[in-house]
């Protein structure tokens, strides 16, 4: 198996999620341990408004990043566009509230309980009796068997991307009429409220052939507010429309066009009124609030806009071009070719002259002109923002070198100013800056504790004396540090590339910002001060794995790259040459054995990631502090994951996890101990810090196995205390969530934890006004 232990399914492509940072809430005395949970660090921002004022009709354009391969949510290929289509068009026993905790959506479920624990575990749920597919017939237990069969896993044949939780069950059948279904387990499942969400019919789960073909192209068979009429693959688009047959309340919307759209596109679509609904970009989001403002330069207000947050440089020198009407001069290289002066020109008669400066009059007009009306069309706009159920962490490979060594990953984590770091992801977007206090839940979800207190926060002292205990001194001599290949098909660009930060050249743009290639922090005194963002949000996708609730895929989110939008910075400035502090001299880096204690940090390049790397660079002056150089090497963003993150080649990285409802179930993977393959490699699971403990594996399967809630939740907190003491991986803020959107559309935007209401999403009736409520209004 190739990436210890990792089948070719299990990498996929890089994509930009994506992909849930937990304010650190204080505890209250004398209070239960619910209490701990607290509240979601931000609210929903969807312009609410009763069902009442929105008009019925109306077509919505809502931008996704791809037509999905499949709409079969259980395959390794779906993707958050899947995910998307099943909530709208398929029943769910379960969806997950404002809060990130599961409720019973009652279009589908009149109830769900457990009946039974002794001698096994029995759920049994009520049908609403008025529950159909679209085809007529009754949704019922030969749907919720055919389901289990396909899922189980005991049949090869089913090409499913996972099967926790219908793998303990032991049978299924219909209860004592059509509208009940009994569940039995084989083994207690805490988390079965995670299963039959989405739910597909049976023609689509009862064979094989049906179920790795029949839901690929299109769901013949539907359940929910809207229907799927059509997927145009030519036109990257796919339509949903209402569901004659639905028995709940009627969706506001005709029809919802779901099209794909590149994140560098979505802003000027946008404008151009071909959109109504978009997550979009820091430096885009700040555009269109400066231009709903009627503003056409920066406003000193605006996110983003506070002195050394900087902003994405492109953006920056439009609006400056904005305010004086001329073009910027460093913008001249991005002119069109008859937009620039060639030394034959400047040596044309005087007639032709005034000729061409009539038409760049004209073409300049032209472009006014363009640029007035799409500033009109973007006054319409608005930008909703949250965070997303994902947050992004700081990994320390455990797996071999200095980081082997807990004592070494507990002085990397003592030395992070957390809160730090949410400011500078957060603040510039106007978002609570909270550092993540849980590897587990998020701050409002149930599960929720924070945590941290079992490593300890930011303190320098500790730090060095963690180090020194590992036998990591000042002083002494030091073997020089050679810059390495990068790992994978990028390795001679990164080599080529490769440059230290006592070069001279270090730090300008072509090699700290979109040239792959390596540089050490840590050879001078300084360091490297955080480098710029352009705001940009780099996610990354990898091995399909579903989490519990709705089948839901983080393919483009589930491990993302951790470049949150945002992470605004000052560019960073190297050392001039020959400023490198000598070997075990009083620069402070520590030595072990004649090595200097040195880390590959390892990052994506590419303009999409600027942010990351400021996240980074900022996280490398912390560890200077301490005597740790880091070595950053920058990598394409293809083989970022696969042939680095995956296959064990870096010390330190940053991607994103997201927050799962039921973490029992979905978090285990991912901080389970790595095992030994039969021939010699590392089976990981999701685990890519390889750290892990039998006594976390035990908690956890503890806790799936136990069906009194409150006990469950204090192992897993246990559990999580426990990942924290092990220092495999640093939690450090949640990821921001920024929703273009026209004014007038409610009930739709930034969604944070919670699933969307496809019934209640519309368009604002004439005259009628949304709640005031909206945190985009305030």
């Amino acid at each position: 198996m190739s990436h210890d232990g990792l089948g070719p399914r299990a990498v996929m492509r890089s994509v930009t999620f994506l992909s849930a940072t937990v304010l650190a809430v204080p505890l209250l005395a004398a209070c239960g341990s619910d209490d701990q949970a607290g509240k979601p660090l931000a609210a929903q921002d969807i312009a609410s408004a009763a069902r009442a004022r929105v008009a019925d009709g109306g077509t919505l354009h809502w931008a996704v990043d791809d037509v999905p391969e499949t709409f079969n949510s259980f395959q390794a290929d779906a993707d958050a566009t899947t995910n998307r289509v099943a909530q709208a068009v398929l029943p769910a026993m379960y969806r997950l509230d404002a809060a990130g905790r599961p409720r019973r959506d009652a279009d589908y479920l009149e109830s769900a309980k457990v009946v039974d624990t002794e001698p096994k575990q029995v759920v049994l749920y009520r049908l609403d009796q008025q529950a159909v597919w679209s085809d007529g017939r009754e949704i019922g237990a030969a749907d919720f068997a055919a389901q289990w069969r396909a899922l189980s896993g005991k049949d090869s044949a089913y090409w499913t991307a996972r099967n926790a939780g219908y793998d303990r069950i032991e049978k299924v059948e219909r209860g004592r009429n059509d509208l009940e279904v009994r569940v039995t387990f084989a083994r207690p499942y805490a988390d079965w409220r995670s299963l039959f969400s989405p739910l597909y019919p049976k023609d689509v789960m009862g064979t094989p052939d049906a179920f790795n073909d029949g839901a690929r192209r299109t769901l013949k068979v539907t359940a929910g507010p809207f229907a799927l009429r059509k997927v145009d693959r030519k036109a990257e688009t796919v339509t949903l429309a209402r569901n004659p047959r639905w028995w709940g309340r009627p969706a506001k919307l005709s029809e919802i066009v779901l099209t794909a759209v590149p994140r560098e596109d979505r802003a000027s679509a946008l404008a151009a009124g071909k959109l109504d609904l978009a997550e979009v970009d820091p430096a885009d989001a700040r555009r269109i609030e400066t231009a709903a403002k009627g503003s056409a330069g920066a406003d000193a207000s605006a996110p983003g806009a506070a002195e050394g947050t900087g902003g994405a440089k492109k953006s920056d020198k439009s609006e400056k071009s904005g305010k004086s009407g001329k073009a910027d001069p460093s913008e001249k290289s991005g002119k069109a070719d008859d937009e620039q002066q060639t030394d034959d020109e400047q040596q044309k008669s005087d007639g032709e002259k005034k000729s061409d400066d009539g038409d760049d009059q004209e073409s300049s007009d032209g472009k006014a002109s363009r640029a007035a009306a799409a500033q009109d069309a973007s006054r319409d706009l608005e930008v909703r923002r949250s965070l997303e159920p994902a947050y992004t962490q700081l990994a320390l490979n455990g797996s071999e070198g200095p980081l082997a060594d807990e004592r070494v990953r507990r002085a990397v984590a003592r030395a992070l100013d957390r809160k730090e770091l949410a400011k500078l992801v957060l603040r510039p977007l106007g978002l609570p800056a909270e550092p993540v206090g849980s590897h587990l839940a998020l701050s409002g979800q149930a599960a929720y504790a924070d945590n941290s207190g079992a490593l300890g926060g930011q303190d320098t002292a500790e730090a060095r004396a963690l180090l020194g205990d590992a036998g990591w001194v000042p002083g002494g001599p030091v073997d020089e540090v050679k810059t390495e290949k990068a790992a994978g098909g990028e390795g001679e660009k990164s080599d080529r590339g490769a440059k230290s930060s006592s070069s001279p050249k270090a730090g300008k743009k072509d090699d700290a910002d979109d040239g792959e290639g390596t540089y050490i922090v840590g050879e001078d005194d300084k360091g490297r001060r955080a480098g710029g963002g352009d705001g940009k949000d780099q996610r990354g996708g990898h091995d399909g794995r579903h989490l519990a609730q709705d089948g839901r895929q983080w393919v483009g989110r589930e491990l993302s790259q951790g470049g949150v939008a945002g992470a605004y910075a000052p560019k960073g400035t190297a050392a001039p040459k020959g400023t490198a502090a000598p070997a075990g001299s009083a620069s402070g880096v520590l030595a072990k054995d004649g090595k200097a204690l040195n880390l590959r940090f390892v990052l994506p390049s590419g303009e999409g990631s600027e942010t990351l790397r400021a996240v980074a660079e900022r996280i490398s002056s912390m560890l200077v502090k301490v005597g740790i150089r880091t070595q950053i090497t920058k990598v394409s963003e293809a083989s970022y994951f696969k042939d680095h993150i995956a296959s064990g080649q870096y010390d330190l990285a940053l991607y994103s996890w997201p927050a799962s409802a039921f973490p029992a179930t979905d978090a285990r993977p991912i901080y389970a101990k790595p095992v030994p393959a039969a021939d010699g490699s590392l089976t990981v699971e999701q685990n890519y810090t390889r750290v892990g403990t039998d006594q976390v594996d035990q908690l956890f399967d503890r806790a799936v196995a136990t069906l009194d809630e409150d006990a469950a939740r204090d192992l897993l907190r246990k559990a999580d205390s426990r990942i924290w003491a092990a220092a495999g991986s640093i939690p450090l803020y949640q990821r921001p969530q920024l929703v273009a959107a026209r004014k007038g559309l409610v009930n739709a935007g930034a969604f944070g934890f919670g699933t969307p209401v496809y019934e209640d999403m519309g368009f604002l009736k004439k005259g009628a006004v949304r709640d005031a409520a909206s945190p985009s209004q305030k």
